[in-house]
């Protein structure tokens, strides 16, 4: 276990797979009491056990984040209940991603990818970072996308969220940072847990071919991107969009 976050308290949404899963457990390995929420009980709570079962700290809150103020505002109010009080670093990294092209998207499925992408979020954030600058200070982590930069044919909705997350995050580094509330994001890369048995690629891996890094990226490195950010070793970074996408928007690789 480290101490980089020790005596820390942490909320991370979307945590009971992949990204946020790794996020929570980064977190936790350094110290920070962490709560897990998401909508499946029976995987946050895997992730808690493992948590624990690791010397960490962690408790499970379920909420679903429908983009409304309430729903928002109620898991921000229990998680800081079981943090004991305060809230000293969110991550804001629930989101869900239908992969459709613009004139297949319908009005419903576009207001839920809203909703759940950056209305959730703005008003977790709206409940969350007054009280994290009453308290002196906090961070608040949000997760953007490659996407947002470099654009595809498919998921034209889902990538104008994400470059609306990355916009609230220079916005709220504005508003909130002069308050002791550094506001970052991370930007990732294909990220998904590679199985060891595994023969073929799976869809959607090949879009980190060309790139310097050439393959997808391990969730754990978004992890160690979110200790840092809420870490005091980023005490002077704010309105930054940190991409760990294996160099993806950043440069091309070419082979003759």
């Amino acid at each position: 276990m480290g101490t980089r976050l020790q005596h820390k308290t942490a909320l991370v949404t979307g945590a009971t797979s992949n990204i946020g899963r790794a996020i929570a457990e980064a977190l936790a390995a350094e110290g920070a009491h962490v709560v897990v929420s998401g909508r499946n009980s029976e995987r946050g709570q895997r992730v808690v056990d493992g948590i624990r079962a690791a010397g960490g700290r962690a408790d499970f809150v379920a909420a679903d984040l429908d983009g409304s103020p309430e729903a928002s505002r109620a898991l921000a109010a229990e998680a800081t209940r079981v943090l004991g009080g305060r809230i000293d670093v969110l991550v804001n990294n629930a989101g869900i991603y239908p992969g459709s092209t613009t004139p297949t998207l319908d009005e419903k499925t576009f207001d839920q990818i809203y909703a759940v992408n950056v209305k959730a979020p703005f008003f977790l954030t709206a409940a969350v970072a007054p009280a994290m600058a009453e308290a002196g200070g906090g961070a608040i982590i949000n997760l953007g996308s490659w996407v947002a930069r470099l654009g595809l044919p498919v998921g034209a909705a889902y990538a104008s969220t994400k470059g609306a997350l990355e916009t609230l995050t220079r916005a709220w580094a504005a508003e909130f940072g002069p308050a002791g509330v550094r506001v970052n994001a991370i930007s990732p890369g294909v990220v998904r847990t590679i199985d060891p048995d595994e023969t073929e690629p799976r869809p959607g891996d090949n879009m980190m071919a060309g790139t310097p890094a050439g393959h997808v990226g391990p969730p754990a490195a978004i992890g160690h991107a979110a200790v840092y950010l809420a870490s005091d070793e980023a005490s002077f970074v704010h309105g930054t969009v940190v991409d760990v996408d294996g160099g993806r928007t950043g440069a091309a690789v070419f082979f003759p």
